[in-house]
């Protein structure tokens, strides 16, 4: 790739399409909930949510002209997801309300590194294709789609959804995320040649190819993929494009607050990189930053404030002093 500037690349249009939602997280649980039981939790949060609105903001955040593309319901809840996302710049006119459904919620319970939540999608299961901004679609640079497995209204679509971007000229990226119905109904062999950048960790991987082994499954998707992104928790990450492999170590901070959007943030931090058409070894390093910058506050855009502050954290972390 040709090296590009930051200030050029920040005139590159992204529009993320996905799921909207608050999470509701409780730390500090005393024990693990039963039926007919009560415990409690020391701490709440109450924070923007969704996979897919977590990774937009922390890419407003990162200087990236970000637009979005979702359904919301027409009360409170839904307000507050807007004026998030537009305190943290990221363009919201594409985003639609409706009174068919209430907002999405997740409650989020933590438990140390590890976490069990419950969604209620609500307005996110009314995305469908026509709702999409087709005719406004070459205005963009690239086309981003979260958690497309817990999307009714677009799941069944998504070969398409990808298909017509790549005819209007954008880029694209997928993170798939995890199947709750574990049906793992996923046609790759078509839709990941469409995909420029597959951001899954390996969990899923291992999962979507039914093989405990990861390089395996790497192997087995190796035919179809074009960029892969692969996330592996506190071993690092990977990226594969053809016989190229780069694998790059984490960056581990002494102020864990939790790790609730710190995949989405490494997705940003990879599409930071990508469009400044920044070399592939650059993109992994910055994802594997960025990713370790969110776990640093709780809920995953709260690390994310000024650009200066950003980058003053980044260099913190890089150098071991945060």
């Amino acid at each position: 790739m040709n090296q590009q500037s930051p200030s050029e690349s920040s005139t590159r249009k992204l529009l993320v399409l996905g799921e909207l939602n608050i999470d509701l997280i409780l730390n500090d649980i005393q024990g693990f909930p039963s039926i007919g039981t009560e415990i409690t939790a020391d701490e709440m949060n109450f924070t923007l949510g969704s996979s897919s609105a977590i990774m937009a903001s922390n890419c407003a955040s990162l200087g990236i002209h970000t637009s979005f593309c979702g359904m919301l319901g027409t009360d409170d809840f839904g307000r507050f997801i807007i004026q998030e996302l537009q305190s943290r710049k990221v363009n919201t006119t594409l985003i639609q309300q409706t009174a068919e459904a209430k907002t999405g919620i997740t409650v989020v319970m933590n438990y140390e590194q590890d976490r069990a939540n419950v969604t209620y999608c609500g307005a996110m299961d009314l995305l469908t294709p026509d709702r999409i901004p087709w005719d406004r679609i070459g205005e963009y640079d690239h086309l981003h789609l979260s958690n497309f497995f817990l999307q009714k209204g677009i799941r069944n679509s998504v070969v398409e959804i990808f298909r017509r971007a790549k005819a209007a000229g954008l880029t694209t990226s997928l993170d798939m995320q995890w199947d709750p119905q574990e049906k793992w109904d996923f046609d790759y062999k078509t839709c990941l040649p469409l995909v420029d950048i597959f951001l899954p960790n390996e969990a899923e991987l291992k999962a979507l190819t039914a093989m405990d082994d990861i390089d395996q499954a790497i192997e087995h998707l190796r035919p179809y993929i074009n960029i892969l992104a692969l996330k592996r928790g506190n071993k690092g990450g990977r990226v594969i494009q053809g016989d190229t492999v780069i694998d790059a170590p984490p960056f581990l901070n002494d102020h864990f607050a939790d790790a609730i959007g710190a995949g989405d943030s490494f997705n940003a931090g990879f599409i930071e990189k990508y469009l400044q058409q920044a070399s592939l070894g650059e993109c992994l390093e910055n994802a594997n930053l960025i990713g370790s910058l969110s776990t640093t506050a709780p809920g995953g855009t709260g690390a994310f404030s000024s650009a200066a502050e950003i980058q003053l954290k980044k260099e913190q972390i890089r150098l071991g002093k945060l």
